[in-house]
């Protein structure tokens, strides 16, 4: 998701940002991110080796994909297989983590939009790949050339599947979450939607930055209507500046999905549950060709299967 705003010139890199969250000051932050294999490997053995998985499949009633362009579902996710692949994941760019470190968390995942031009989601799923949350639009008359076709692969491919939506700062959320439902199916098993909330000081078009009221208020808007369309409240993405500086975590009903590539969400994001964490946006998955995003999920292998009972419908 980063390395797309990155070559549409949306954010700059490398830069350390302190921000102030929940009257403490936010850890320096870059980035840059980094798991090594072998870390890899060994942590996530620990883990692995004390977890029994469920099996079979949820009865399902499929969606058709008729109108509005919608992509076909051709598998529900709610058959795609719980057990959890141990991530292969490497780094353009490593990071030196301290304290708990991304390889101490056994589910690994990514997320994609029509940037990452050459994806073999098998290869990707057999190397640690879980779970993907797909860019499917942006603003309300966008719509990511690759969904459809990452949707249909990463789904054939045992890969627990969800779609994002990338904020417009100069659009009601009206608009964005219609935009958003036209486009996406209700695929039983799918993977929460998600919101995709941050500054665009590149946009050609946009470059606003909406008052604190404005910007919490019209994303509720969004959050709303998504979650009484899809029956299952959304995940919100963040950066540590937007989330600090119009104080995010006001929204409600959500979970969240934190950016944080130089240091736990503990020290960036204090006190602030979450449920997925993107540690890297350059990372090596095979499968994938170029630089990648990296994320994990905040729980045991067992914790994820019995997240998805409960999120995934």
């Amino acid at each position: 998701m980063w390395g797309q705003i990155w070559r549409r010139g949306c954010h700059r890199r490398g830069l350390a940002d302190a921000r102030v969250i929940l009257q403490n000051v936010i850890a320096a932050h870059g980035d840059r991110g980094h798991v090594s294999r072998k870390k890899v490997v060994s942590g996530l053995g620990r883990f692995m080796r004390s977890v029994f998985f469920l099996c079979g499949a949820l009865a399902l009633a499929a969606c058709g994909g008729g109108g509005g362009g919608r992509p076909e579902i051709t598998r529900s996710d709610a058959q795609v297989p719980a057990n959890v692949a141990i991530a292969r994941f490497g780094d353009f760019d490593p990071h030196d983590w301290t304290g708990r470190t991304p390889a101490r968390y056994p589910v690994h995942g990514t997320d994609t939009s029509r940037f990452q031009t050459q994806v073999n989601w098998a290869e990707a799923r057999a190397n640690g790949a879980n779970f993907v949350f797909i860019k499917a639009t942006e603003g309300g008359d966008l719509l990511d050339p690759a969904f459809r076709e990452n949707w249909r692969a990463a789904r054939a491919a045992g890969v627990r599947t969800g779609a994002y939506h990338f904020w417009y700062h100069c659009r009601p959320g009206i608009e964005q979450a219609r935009w958003f439902i036209r486009h996406v199916p209700r695929s039983p098993g799918a993977l929460p939607p998600v919101l995709d909330l941050e500054w665009t000081p590149f946009s050609p078009t946009c470059t606003r930055r909406p008052p604190q009221a404005e910007l919490l208020a019209e994303a509720q808007v969004f959050i709303d209507t998504v979650a009484r369309h899809y029956g299952q409240a959304p995940i919100v993405y963040v950066s540590p500046d937007i989330y600090a500086e119009r104080q995010l975590w006001r929204l409600r009903g959500v979970e969240f999905w934190l950016r944080s590539v130089a240091d736990h969400p503990a020290q960036v994001y204090p006190g602030q549950a979450w449920t997925f964490w993107q540690y890297s946006g350059t990372a090596q998955i095979p499968g994938i060709a170029g630089r990648a995003d990296a994320n994990v999920f905040n729980g045991s292998a067992a914790d994820w299967v019995a997240w998805l009972a409960q999120r995934a419908r």
